[in-house]
């Protein structure tokens, strides 16, 4: 009777074939995982380095300084900007300005005419002053030389407006000429300060929005009969005060009918800049700077002040030099996709290097599933030699051919996808041939004994039958 022969073991390359598609799919899990966690890192650097609470220090609370910050605070919280603003109310704007220059403070507002913290860059330009020299009607001021000898009053909102029209008039130091000048009383009207027996001029700094929104400074000049006068030395002022800056006031520009002025009148102006440290990054001032030029409208407030936003002067001889960051964004045209973000590739860059070196070394390491070594399945291979000595039959040597090729096949392509190694490959081949030339050789032998084997004889009628 022929001997039983088991038939070829089916499970090995279904267990191979879970092996590889784990390895797969931890490399896929693994390179995902990469791609996300380096998005993740370089999001999150851009954020931590882009968000931060400014502390923007203002004058009194009520005062036009704490109001835009104040709006520009909701702006930035209404719009989801990394930036936060954090308001700290001082007595007045000296107070915001030393608190500024003391470094306890990330932004400020500042007229041009006060001490200019050394830190201080410019961000923006919120409002531009102007001085009015107003005379009586029919009394023409040709040159500030004619003031002389005369009683002046300055209209301001701020209490430093006689001490600044005492510079520009030279009369800081004559203790006669400063006593001519005098602040005048709130609530004075123009017409009034300049009646018979009063006051000889008026010099007011007024801001140009305010001027065209409330209209007050137009009445009173059309309804006194007030005549508007240049400041024939506008030129030198400037040079000589480097915080003034040229103003031209258009003719009609008050009103159009009448035309007040009914000429260009050409003057002298301070600015209000919002200014910040330094220090402060790049990245944040130009973050600051796009969204106070982009949502101007509102940043105004009711009284007028920062209605007309401009971008801070990029001159290198500005009064104030514009910070780096506010620079950028102006200058935003001019620069390229990779200017813009070469520092976020070179991030992404590195984090992808270092954070996928750390899951290939872990993948390797760790969580890969091991390949079988090419020497284990000699094993298998020897245990078809020692059946094959039981072996009578020409099916059961066909049996064990067709078990010794699926373990070949297998092997080779265990190779090709990773889930055998090379380790003891040359075991492996010399294991193969030696079997294979073993089942040659019992085939051959079985073929020259032919119907002298019972076995053989027995499992030929079977099949004859």
């Amino acid at each position: 009777m022929s001997a039983e022969i088991s038939p070829p073991q089916a499970a090995t390359p279904p267990a191979r074939a879970r092996l590889a598609k784990s390895n797969r799919r931890q490399m896929l899990l693994f390179a995902a995982l990469t791609v996300i966690l380096t998005i993740a890192t370089v999001w999150g650097s851009r954020v931590w380095l882009n968000s931060e609470t400014l502390v923007f220090a203002v004058g009194k609370a009520d005062g036009p300084e704490a109001r835009f910050a104040a709006r520009l605070a909701t702006l930035l919280k209404t719009t989801n900007s990394r930036l936060h603003i954090k308001i700290v109310a001082n007595p007045d704007n000296a107070g915001a300005l030393a608190q500024f220059d003391r470094k306890q403070a990330d932004l400020a507002v500042l007229r041009t005419d006060a001490k200019v913290p050394p830190r201080a860059r410019a961000i923006a330009i919120l409002e531009n002053d102007v001085v009015l020299l107003i005379s009586p009607a029919g009394r023409k001021i040709r040159s500030l030389a004619d003031l002389k000898n005369r009683k002046l009053a300055v209209v301001a909102d701020g209490d430093g407006g006689p001490g600044f029209v005492r510079r520009l008039l030279g009369a800081s130091d004559d203790p006669a000429a400063a006593a001519r000048l005098q602040l005048a009383p709130p609530a004075s009207t123009l017409d009034k300060l300049l009646a018979p027996g009063g006051y000889g001029a008026v010099i007011a700094i007024a801001s140009v929005s305010r001027m065209l929104r409330d209209r007050s400074i137009e009445q009173q000049i059309r309804r006194g009969g007030l005549t508007l006068n240049d400041i024939s030395e506008s030129k030198a002022l400037v040079r000589r005060y480097p915080g003034l800056t040229e103003q031209t006031l258009a003719e009609g520009l008050l009103s159009s009918s009448p035309a007040i002025p009914g000429a260009d009148i050409d003057t002298v102006g301070l600015q209000w800049l919002l200014v910040a440290q330094s220090r402060l990054s790049t990245a944040i001032a130009g973050n600051l700077a796009r969204a106070i030029y982009e949502n101007k409208a509102e940043l105004a407030l009711e009284s007028g002040f920062a209605s007309r936003i401009e971008p801070a002067s990029i001159e290198k001889d500005a009064f104030i030099v514009a910070h780096q960051g506010a620079t950028d964004y102006i200058n935003d045209d001019t620069k390229s996709f990779v200017d813009r973000y070469s520092d976020l590739a070179y991030l992404a860059v590195a984090a992808l290097s270092i954070i996928g070196s750390l899951f290939v070394a872990l993948y390797t390491k760790v969580t890969r599933v091991a390949p079988e070594k090419a020497s284990e399945l000699a094993t298998a291979i020897l245990d078809i030699g020692e059946r094959m000595e039981h072996a009578t039959s020409m099916e059961a040597l066909d049996a064990l051919q067709d078990e010794l090729e699926t373990i070949l096949r297998g092997a080779v392509i265990g190779l090709r996808d990773g889930t055998i190694s090379t380790d003891g490959l040359e075991t492996f081949k010399l294991g193969y041939q030696f079997v294979r030339d073993e089942l040659s050789m019992r085939r051959k032998s079985l073929k020259r004994r032919g119907g002298q084997d019972d076995n053989v004889v027995i499992v030929k009628k079977a099949h004859g039958a």
